[in-house]
């Protein structure tokens, strides 16, 4: 009888023993699989983020590339051609642009006490003649050819680097500041030489003509207007001016 009560107990322990070593097998367990729970969620999170991200970069990329149809650029390629026709009509009807005035032939006749060399007289007149080519085209911030158009300075870059020993700058307050370019007083203004003007108010020059002779200048003024020829003497030109400089000299062309 005591051997049985003895086994009783002992099974007892035992039994109470696994029923508390799995009771904290499952306390234990409980966090693990809550954290497990966690780790998967923001798993899923992150991912939904970078999936997001990526799909609007994608819709980014299609809004920022949005290519030109070939019926578009027929429509903008007949615009700037009515455009430049027009430019022609108007230049052909006013008076100051009429056959003749604008003629190199006109524009190279002797001024009184003008005197250079056959050599220079050459090179003033390749310029001339090259800027005379350009009267009408449209004004095109950074253009510096004939097929994109001129800005102030482009034109005097394309039209004078033929002829120089070395290339200009490239920009009107360049050309202005450049040292070896020699000063002229507006009173001594020859065919050739660059007029220099401060239109917004910035420190150095911010526009550039070249002198034609008789008082004029020919440039490319600004966004929607064309090639043109100016009077130097007009009130606005004469607010603005701000130097010139001469150059084509004997030593600087080729």
């Amino acid at each position: 009888m005591f051997i049985l009560t003895h086994i009783q107990k002992m099974v007892s322990m035992t039994l109470a023993a696994a029923l508390m070593v799995a009771f904290c097998a499952t306390v234990q367990a409980a966090p693990r699989n809550d954290t497990l729970a966690a780790t998967e969620q923001e798993r899923a999170a992150k991912a939904r983020m970078r999936n997001r991200a990526l799909l609007l970069k994608k819709s980014h990329s299609r809004l920022a590339v949005v290519p030109v149809t070939p019926e578009q650029k027929r429509r903008e390629s007949e615009k700037r051609r009515l455009e430049r026709l027009e430019n022609r009509q108007q230049l052909a009807m006013h008076k100051r642009w009429q056959p003749g005035q604008l003629s190199t032939d006109m524009i190279w006749e002797p001024l009184p006490g003008e005197t250079v060399s056959p050599r220079l007289q050459a090179s003033l007149k390749q310029v001339i003649q090259l800027l005379n080519q350009q009267i009408g085209k449209p004004y095109v911030w950074g253009g510096e050819t004939p097929e994109q158009g001129f800005d102030c300075s482009g034109l005097v870059f394309y039209a004078f680097n033929p002829v120089l020993s070395r290339n200009l700058p490239r920009t009107a307050n360049g050309m202005f500041q450049d040292r070896s370019l020699h000063h002229v007083r507006q009173e001594k203004l020859r065919r050739g030489d660059l007029v220099f003007f401060n239109i917004n108010q910035r420190p150095g020059a911010d526009h550039v003509g070249v002198y034609l002779g008789d008082g004029q200048f020919i440039e490319a003024p600004r966004t929607g207007l064309t090639i043109r020829i100016s009077k130097l003497s007009d009130a606005f030109w004469q607010d603005h001016y701000l130097g010139a400089r001469r150059i084509l000299t004997e030593e600087a062309v080729l």
